[in-house]
Order: C-alpha cells, then sequence, then structure tokens
C-alpha cells in the first residue's frame, strides 16, 4: 500500500479539523497553535476523541470536543515532561555519575573502564569496544575546560579518568557500562537505596526510556511503558502492593519510582509538591489513563512529609 496523504497547509489542517466536528472558539488560535505546534504532534492528543463511522469510514470528533481540552491535555504533557526531565536528571547524576563511577575507579582504578576484563564476560568485545570509540569521539568534539587543561597535561595518556569521562557521556552509554559491571558493584550501589540489585537495573532502564521519550518531546501523560520496571517482591517491601497495588505498566509507577529515589537522594526534594500543584491545575486530566489507583495518596512513597 503506497501513502496518498498530501502535505496540508496550516489553513487546510484548521479546515480539516473543523470539518470533522473539532470545537473552536476562535479561529485564529487554533491556527496560530498549528503554525507553531505541527498537526501530526498534535494528532496524538486527537486520537482518544476520533470516532470512524462503521458505515463510511469517516473520522469525526465525538459531540463536544473542544479544541481547548486538545491544548490543556498537550500542555499537561509538555510540563510533565519537564518534572520528569528534571528529577531524572538528578538521579542519573547521583546514582551513575556519582555512585558508580565511586565505586568502580575505588575497585577497578582510574582507567578501569578501559578494560573488557573489568566488566562481566557476557558484554560483547564490539560493544565494548564501540563503547570506547564513542567516549573517545565525544572527547575531541568537547570543548569543556576540564578536558583541555587535561590534555595539555596529560597529552600522552590515550584516555580520559572515568570521573572526567563520565561527564561527557551519554545515560546511555553510562547504563550500558553500569549494566555489564559486576554484580558486586551492582549491589553496593542499590544497596545504599535499600533494593535488590535487579530491581535497581530495571528502574535505571525504565527513566532512560523515559528520559529519552522527553528529551525527543514523545507524549508521555498515557503512555503505555515499553520497557515496565520490576518491583521489590512482597515479602521485602510490601508498600509497592498494599494499600495501593502499583502497575507497572504507565507513568504514575515512574513517579513513585523518582519519588523513592529522591527520598534518599534528597529529603528535601519537591516532586511530590510540584506533582500535586499540576494536578491541581489540571483536574480534568484522567488519571487512571496514567496508572495512578483511585487511593493513590495512601501509597507510603507519596506520604511522606517533604514539603
Amino acid at each position: 500500500m503506497k501513502y496518498t496523504k498530501p502535505p496540508l497547509s496550516f489553513e487546510e489542517q484548521a479546515k480539516l479539523l473543523l470539518d470533522r466536528g473539532l470545537l473552536v472558539t476562535d479561529e485564529t488560535e487554533l491556527l496560530k497553535y498549528l503554525s507553531t505546534v505541527n498537526y501530526y504532534r498534535l494528532s496524538g492528543y486527537l486520537y482518544p476523541f476520533k470516532q470512524i463511522d462503521p458505515v463510511t469510514g469517516k473520522e469525526s470528533f465525538f459531540p463536544d470536543t473542544k479544541f481547548s481540552t486538545i491544548v490543556k491535555r498537550y500542555e499537561f504533557d509538555r510540563k510533565l515532561r519537564l518534572l520528569l526531565m528534571d528529577a531524572i536528571e538528578r538521579i542519573e547524576v547521583a546514582i551513575l555519575r556519582t555512585q558508580f563511577v565511586e565505586k568502580f575507579t575505588l575497585t577497578y582504578g582510574t582507567f578501569g573502564y578501559t578494560e573488557h576484563r573489568n566488566f562481566k564476560p557476557e558484554f560483547p568485545r564490539d560493544e565494548f569496544r564501540k563503547s570506547l570509540e564513542a567516549i573517545s569521539f565525544d572527547e575531541k568534539r568537547s570543548s569543556e575546560e576540564f578536558i583541555k587543561r587535561y590534555r595539555s597535561k596529560y597529552n600522552e595518556e590515550p584516555f580520559l579518568a572515568f570521573w572526567m569521562a563520565a561527564e561527557i557521556m551519554s545515560f546511555g552509554q553510562l547504563y550500558t557500562l553500569y549494566k555489564y559491571s559486576h554484580r558486586e558493584i551492582q549491589i553496593l550501589i542499590a544497596k545504599k537505596y535499600d533494593l535488590p540489585a535487579i530491581v535497581l537495573d530495571s528502574w535505571l532502564l525504565t527513566l532512560l526510556y523515559i528520559r529519552n521519550a522527553c528529551a525527543h518531546h514523545v507524549r508521555i501523560w498515557n503512555r503505555v511503558l515499553p520497557v515496565p520496571p520490576l518491583f521489590p517482591d512482597k515479602k521485602n517491601d510490601p508498600n509497592w502492593y498494599e494499600p495501593v497495588v502499583i502497575s507497572n505498566k504507565r507513568i504514575f509507577a515512574v513517579l513513585t519510582i523518582i519519588r523513592y529515589l529522591m527520598n534518599v537522594i534528597d529529603s528535601n526534594n519537591h516532586i511530590q509538591l510540584s506533582m500535586n500543584q499540576l494536578l491541581r491545575e489540571n483536574q480534568d486530566i484522567p488519571l487512571d489513563l496514567m496508572g495512578f489507583p483511585e487511593n493513590w495518596e495512601e501509597c507510603k512513597y507519596w506520604m511522606i512529609a517533604n514539603l
């Protein structure tokens, strides 16, 4: 099947939405919005309000679907992404760029990350080689002053010290090294957060996905997680199961994970305050589509006072 949909001007896009029954108070505002937030990006927010005639196959909006509702959901999602990015950055710095680098270098030395034997045998050698090449490439194109100073003095060293390299590596690059680091190191780091190593590993992978989705401005608020996190088992930590059962399928699980980790990283964090404020400003958002249980505020990890 060939893709036959033609490109449409902003005016044609606006007319299409109006013809399908979208209620708009000010058509000028609709046109302005389409010219700054493209139609295809908005389509993910429009989709839940669409219906298809079973006879003609034509699309239309459910009765009383307002453009202002679509805009509110888009803006809510944008603010949610900003909240997530801020919190994930702090977790990334604390766990990967600080805890992991310290534990790894104390165990294997300043340049231990350049030796394949210091990682699990299942770390593919080709992938390991590409990781080092990527670090070297990022170093060469970096304009960071600390790299210039290092190279002016240690120009014969083939690699940066790990704590320097970590500052120019991406979340994904660092997670790869963490994933293939020996279990003893992962256990030491997970212990600080009172978690099994396998659980913390899964959380970092989920947060990596969410971070990348947010960085690419992907719709996040009602998304089903393609990388669902693991939770501690009920025997060791029943708070993930009672009095609130937390599903690992949607964004509420991610928010709870962030809340949990941030309570260890910084007990004065304001993730709950920021989230509550965002929800108060958007009370028409269907929380069930975000994975919020009805009694979500009774979850222990959302009850700890930090305001």
